[in-house]
């Protein structure tokens, strides 16, 4: 799995590429906790790119989440599809997260 980093109107977009699981979904986890040490609370993550996301990945975007929200931010997920997008489904985790189809749609829900 590789994490990318950029920021859009002052919100970090993070671009996953590869599989989350077990032994890497504390990489994201690592990853957001240094954006709110840098007291950056508004994230997307991008999953475009993600063929494959298991309840470790799962937990580690809950987990982050609940951080956030500690500060007033939040975390918006966009390009969830295929496969992945299946597992938000089966979870119900559709209504837990905010879920968008485009990078303009979720810096903009953070305004």
């Amino acid at each position: 799995m590789e994490i990318t980093r950029r920021e859009k109107d002052k919100i970090v977009v993070l671009d996953i590429n590869g599989e989350i699981d077990l032994y890497n979904a504390p990489e994201i986890k690592d990853v957001i906790a240094k954006l709110i040490e840098e007291q950056k609370y508004c994230i997307v993550i991008n999953l475009e790119k993600v063929s494959y996301i298991d309840s470790s990945g799962i937990g580690a975007l809950i987990s982050s989440l609940s951080n956030l929200k500690k500060y007033q931010g939040g975390l918006k997920i966009i390009n969830v599809a295929g496969s992945v997008r299946k597992v938000f489904e089966l979870t119900k985790l559709t209504s837990f997260f905010e879920i968008f189809d485009s990078e303009d749609e979720a810096v903009t829900a953070f305004k």
